[in-house]
């Protein structure tokens, strides 16, 4: 790793103080770094813009939380580049190392002991007049719901043009593995262990209660068509990218042919994970 890309969370003035010691230290180690040009203006040292810079780097650094992962899965999209999360943030399932742990963490980056695990990627398409109006890349979840004011939506669903049900809900979560500990996890969706190859649809307050989430092989190809004419419904994705949809709508969503790389700690244990951002086992 001889070329570092670094990208920050917008307005997080914590991750100036933790460059302006960190970027001496990798410098010392003789690492070329290229630095987010938005916050490389508040360091004043030179900068790179986000989009070029997967182009330009062995490793992404990425300062902050889960969201600004996303961001940067969706932007780095087929470029085959690691990520390495620095959690600033709250939760933090995605970015893994503490702001305590960066320089430890570092020290077995740059000696070849961290191990990169591969998570599946979504890709969402609308259609309208069998036209396609939107495409779009997610690493969490695709999701359907329904505006402030808006009743409940009917959403036609299909798997691989087999007919599953007309969701009457608020809306519909559909979320890779990464995604599970998200929004599809507050509405009632399972863990998925993230390295899985499958698929959780996740209804969202269903009218019916009898309709639970289903887990399906991510070789599946999912069609939901917005079944409602007069409301307020948008498309989100990764809870980041909205798109406003109309009646007859049909969003397609299928893995994606891109996989986001996210560099692991060697003795990283999963179940820990969830049990300190979940709090299992406290009273």
């Amino acid at each position: 790793m001889k070329r570092i890309g670094i990208i920050c969370k917008r307005g997080k003035f914590e991750d100036r103080e933790i460059l302006k010691e960190f970027l001496p230290w990798l410098r010392d180690k003789n690492i070329n770094v290229f630095i987010d040009s938005e916050i490389a203006n508040l360091l004043n040292e030179k900068g790179v813009e986000k989009e070029k810079m997967p182009s330009m780097v062995d490793l992404i650094v990425v300062f902050g939380g889960d969201g600004t992962m996303l961001s940067v899965a969706r932007l780095i999209g087929g470029k085959n580049i690691p990520i390495l999360g620095i959690n600033l943030g709250g939760l933090g399932f995605i970015t893994e190392i503490n702001k305590d742990e960066i320089y430890e963490a570092f020290e077995l980056v740059l000696a070849g002991k961290y191990s990169i695990e591969e998570r599946i990627m979504l890709n969402a398409v609308v259609f309208r007049h069998e036209e396609k109006i939107a495409d779009f890349l997610v690493l969490n979840d695709v999701v359907i719901n329904k505006g402030t004011l808006a009743r409940i939506i009917d959403l036609e669903t299909f798997v691989n043009k087999t007919y599953v049900t007309k969701f009457k809900s608020d809306g519909l979560i559909i979320s890779s593995p990464t995604g599970s500990t998200a929004y599809s996890l507050s509405a009632g969706g399972p863990i998925l262990y993230p390295t899985l190859n499958c698929i959780v649809i996740t209804p969202i307050c269903p009218h019916t209660l009898t309709h639970r989430s289903i887990v399906l092989p991510d070789s599946f190809t999912i069609e939901v068509i917005l079944d409602s004419e007069k409301e307020d419904v948008v498309l989100t994705l990764d809870g980041q990218v909205g798109f406003s949809l109309k009646k007859d709508d049909r969003v397609e969503v299928r893995k994606s042919e891109f996989k986001t790389k996210i560099m692991i700690p060697p003795d990283r244990d999963y179940f820990q994970v969830l049990r300190k951002k979940l709090k299992w086992g406290e009273r």
